[in-house]
């Protein structure tokens, strides 16, 4: 009599599958796909499996991340097996299964289309950006325009492509060049012909491969607007009616708030949006909560943060403190108009955790004078901000000063007293983790 095999000493294995199937697949992820009791994947990927894998076969729903949990609890005490396209752990189904699962998962990962892109390309991986748009919108590639530098974008569908050389072209990089690559790594690999983007975009091109990555060298058009990485954008670069933190002030202020990657900030009277908006392009994971009580403006907020590149920037419109009160906890608030609300600083102040940052800034003498009060109640610094700019007095050129800002900047002590409930860690903050598709496990 033949003793019965043990089981493996994992609930959840999850095995990374390249465009080539089964047949590119080494012998352990194989070994796993044809024990499992239960398979899990997109409907294009169970497809490739041959008859000898014969557990039950479960497509995923939509929305995909929701239902991880359900399936999980569904299957308990049976072999599950999860198929993912590439590295299961990059950009990957692999993060929801980790968050669930725990240290009951396996990863048998593949080659991502990364690597392949990357080799076909002959471009070193440690010099290209990745900016995934499945799930995501087109508009948060604009963040990572820069002239020069190289990106990997990982497509949704066949329509990326021409959402992506649109995009470039609009925001003034159509000169960059752009190579789509379909089926890496199968028998139907197709590496396109090298293009511009202001004539992928000017011309109809039928759309190709639903699997595909898009390779773009970017090029910034001689008259287009430069942004840097660094805050203090231009002026130029916002949509406002005057309501902006200019660019020098702008740039001391995200300095004060000192963003770090992770971090969620509260932007307390938006006007354009543009503390909250530099504040997200520091790092992608970056949040942030604008509160701005006019609607046109939380319109332009928006259109304005799409523009830039990061459209996950959540706007709530509603006075403040009134519109704070069921916010996620930030790591740091930004006061930068509506400081004389009836207990906006307070409640501002006791949002904050400790070792969180409060910066304020106002021009006037009132709004002065409660930063003075902060100051000697709470410490931290108190400085004057004056910005003149040179400019023509009739044949010669003098100084024009502007408003002096006024800034008050404090860091919360840790021995305060913490009053608010802890904020969810798996609280979703930004688009990416909002996704409602099922396209993800095909990452």
């Amino acid at each position: 009599m033949t003793p019965a095999r043990p089981g493996p000493p994992y609930a959840v294995t999850v095995v990374g599958l390249g465009a080539d199937g089964w047949r590119g697949l080494p012998d352990a992820s194989r070994t796993a796909l044809r024990d499992a009791e239960v398979l899990i994947g997109g409907p294009r990927q169970l497809d490739l499996l041959p008859p000898e894998c014969a557990g039950e076969r479960i497509a995923w729903p939509s929305p995909l991340r929701p239902a991880v949990p359900a399936l999980l609890a569904t299957h308990t005490g049976r072999r599950i097996a999860v198929l993912a396209s590439g590295d299961p752990m990059f950009h990957g189904i692999g993060r929801a299964l980790a968050e669930e699962a725990g240290d009951r998962l396996h990863v048998l990962p593949h080659p991502s289309s990364v690597s392949y892109a990357a080799a076909r390309l002959g471009w070193p991986l440690e010099d290209v950006e990745v900016v995934t748009l499945v799930g995501r919108p087109t508009a948060r590639l604009a963040a990572a325009l820069h002239d020069g530098r190289r990106l990997l974008v990982l497509s949704a569908d066949a329509g990326t492509p021409a959402e992506v050389a649109a995009l470039l072209r609009d925001r003034g990089f159509g000169p960059s060049r752009i190579r789509v690559l379909e089926q890496l790594g199968g028998e139907k690999e197709r590496t396109g012909e090298v293009i511009t983007a202001d004539d992928r975009a000017a011309h109809a091109h039928p759309p190709g491969d639903p699997l595909n990555i898009v390779a773009v060298d970017c090029r910034r058009a001689p008259d287009a607007l430069r942004l840097g990485a660094v805050p203090g954008l231009p002026d130029e670069a916002y949509e406002h009616d005057g309501q902006l933190t200019k660019r020098y002030v702008r740039a001391a202020t995200l300095a004060a708030l000192a963003p770090a990657p992770g971090e969620l900030l509260w932007d307390v009277g938006g006007g354009s949006g543009s503390i909250a908006i530099e504040w997200m392009r520091t790092h992608v994971s970056c949040g942030a909560i604008t509160v701005e009580r006019d609607p046109v403006r939380a319109d332009r907020i928006t259109r304005n943060a799409d523009r830039l590149g990061v459209p996950g920037l959540r706007v709530v419109t509603g006075a403040a403190p009134a519109a704070l009160a069921e916010l996620p906890r930030p790591d740091a608030v930004f006061i930068g108009g509506g400081l004389t609300a009836p207990g906006l600083l307070d409640a501002c102040w006791a949002a904050l955790p400790a070792g969180g940052r409060l910066v304020a800034n106002t021009v006037t003498l009132e709004s002065e004078a409660l930063l003075a009060d902060a100051h000697r109640r709470h410490g931290g610094e108190l400085v004057r901000l004056a910005v003149a700019q040179a400019v023509p007095v009739g044949g010669f050129t003098g100084w024009r000063q502007a408003m002096p800002v006024t800034q008050w900047a404090a860091r919360k002590p840790f021995a305060a007293f913490d009053s608010l409930a802890p904020l969810d860690p798996r609280a979703p903050l930004d688009p990416r983790d909002n996704v409602d598709t099922a396209s993800e496990a095909d990452r």
